[in-house]
């Protein structure tokens, strides 16, 4: 079965936010980190993924997606707060230090 997921990226802690859905999370985290297309993310510097969310079907998450980007400012960083309290980036412990990601939160 394919994956899907919602992540957020950020240029900083409390910085400027982009989300978008893809079926391959690693990879295009690496896509917003080169800067392989120019936009939003190469234009801010929003490279850190910080939030994803996986889901099984892709209407799913086109449809959270839409929502998320809808909502208020102050809401976004309360759920990434929710899994990473710190900000950390996530593509890093999966790529660089070879660590499997955890189970995503459950969201709906």
């Amino acid at each position: 079965m394919r994956a899907y997921f919602v992540y957020i990226l950020a240029s900083a802690k409390n910085g400027t936010l982009y989300i978008g859905v893809t079926n391959d999370v690693v990879r295009r985290t690496f896509e917003h980190k080169s800067d392989f297309v120019a936009g939003f993310t190469k234009r801010f510097g929003v490279h850190r993924l910080v939030y994803f969310e996986q889901y099984d079907d892709i209407g799913f998450a086109i449809t959270r997606e839409k929502r998320m980007k809808k909502w208020n400012r102050a809401w976004k960083p309360r759920l990434i707060e929710e899994t990473n309290p710190g900000w950390q980036g996530l593509y890093e412990s999966w790529v660089v230090l070879r660590i499997s990601p955890g189970p995503p939160p459950s969201r709906g």
